[in-house]
């Protein structure tokens, strides 16, 4: 399809944290996020290193011609066939990239990790994500009124889930 850039996903290595945490401090970033603050290096290097300990956790960068442009995430929840997602990509990507990464990241999801369903949520203001679920194929089930307070308001949480059989017939 014209105006997806192509790449590939692989593992989250320690060399790759600064840039990683650079864009997730990036105010196009950090502002639809849960937790706002920028996030220190140590703290990153923290959260890094509980990740690497925790089978159900899957980070990933999303490389194009060998340049990192995006990272996604995974949590497999206890049950094994169902996992939350979470994603961003770096502020100076080319438009096209978070589609190119969306597509990968289901196809290892489903694939990969043989999941039965990928859950995300999007905050009631962040207009682009709840497209994306949507342009993904993703469904929204349901909406959790107030869910989350910013330090300043509350917002809406919006709930998405698409199955594996829903992908595949897409693919």
């Amino acid at each position: 399809m014209s105006g997806v850039i192509a790449g590939n996903l692989r593992p989250l290595a320690e060399p790759d944290l600064a840039l990683v945490r650079s864009w997730r401090n990036h105010e196009s970033v950090r502002r639809y996020m849960y937790t706002r603050h920028e996030i220190a290096e140590q703290e990153h290097r923290d959260w890094f290193a509980r990740c690497e300990q925790d089978p159900l956790r899957h980070l990933l960068v999303y490389e194009c011609d060998d340049q990192p442009r995006g990272f996604v995430h995974f949590t497999v929840q206890t049950a094994g066939k169902v996992a939350d997602w979470g994603f961003y990509i770096a502020p100076e990507a080319p438009r096209g990239t978070g589609t190119g990464l969306g597509r990968q990241a289901l196809e290892y999801g489903f694939q990969r990790l043989a999941l039965h369903k990928i859950c995300g949520q999007a905050l009631g203001f962040n207009q682009r994500s709840i497209d994306f679920h949507r342009k993904m194929g993703f469904c929204q089930e349901g909406m959790l009124r107030d869910q989350h307070f910013d330090g300043q308001q509350f917002h809406d949480v919006i709930c998405f889930g698409l199955l594996d059989s829903e992908w595949q017939v897409r693919g």
